[in-house]
């Protein structure tokens, strides 16, 4: 899968403007009704439907029924646009998130944080198709790093290592969320199923199975590759596994 936009590919300190609130508003004659955040929204609906190659400032203008012009008196052009899409939607996520309280559990922000983000991937599944190596830092970006140490501090970690944590717990999300979303666009490309796609490939497998060249996969049992196994719950619950064993070796280590 190839990588189509990379956010922070603009002007950044007019994104940050953008983002914080600080840049000067548009002065000659703006369209009634136009305003940062209708473009911001219709581009994130935009991109929901469609995927972000159909974001652009005509298309964009089209769909708000102004001229592209008047589109450049908010936004400098698409790669600002695309800071702003992401911390929108980053604000989103938050949206179903609270400070986690001082008696809370870890275990459970871990597993919070990671069903967050496969829902906001799942419901925006653009967000895979962008570099975020320079991730823009808004409101909504610093919101939700504050809200994940917050929550994360009780496991009495090392500052570098809870931002690790944070992205593991991401890292495997957004493996996952990929995995869902490439098994979605070729069913789509091609017009055929999970199912009727494996289903083709049974009868080479079971001649090279017969060969004897393959025990251990010969012998995998039936549900090995099926559809009921919660791999994200599975994977979660093991990284979570990994990170008490770490607390728990640093709580020993405690004075």
């Amino acid at each position: 899968m190839t990588t189509t936009e990379t956010s922070g590919s603009g002007d950044i300190r007019r994104s940050l403007e953008l983002l914080w609130g600080t840049g000067e508003r548009p002065s000659r004659g703006p369209r009634p009704g136009l305003t940062l955040d209708r473009i911001v929204t219709t581009a994130v609906e935009i991109a929901d439907a469609e995927g972000l190659a159909a974001v652009s400032m005509r298309r964009l203008s089209t769909e708000l029924g102004t001229g592209t012009m008047s589109l450049y008196r908010y936004v400098p052009g698409k790669g600002e646009l695309l800071d702003l899409m992401l911390d929108r939607i980053t604000g989103e996520l938050l949206g179903s998130r609270r400070p986690a309280p001082e008696d809370a559990d870890w275990r459970d922000a871990v597993r919070e944080m990671a069903g967050a983000h496969l829902a906001l991937h799942r419901a925006h599944p653009w967000l895979l198709k962008v570099n975020q190596s320079r991730t823009v830092l808004g409101p909504g970006a610093v919101r939700g790093l504050e809200l994940s140490l917050t929550a994360l501090h009780g496991m009495g970690l090392r500052d570098p290592e809870l931002i690790s944590v944070i992205i593991a717990v991401q890292s495997f999300v957004s493996g996952i969320a990929r995995m869902e979303m490439e098994a979605a666009e070729a069913a789509k490309q091609t017009g055929q199923s999970d199912a009727e796609f494996w289903r083709s490939q049974e009868p080479f497998l079971e001649r090279a199975m017969a060969t004897g060249d393959y025990p251990r996969l010969a012998n995998l049992s039936e549900d090995a590759f099926g559809p009921d196994f919660d791999h994200f719950a599975f994977g979660l619950d093991r990284l979570i596994d990994g990170f008490e064993k770490l607390v728990r070796e640093r709580a020993a280590k405690a004075p």
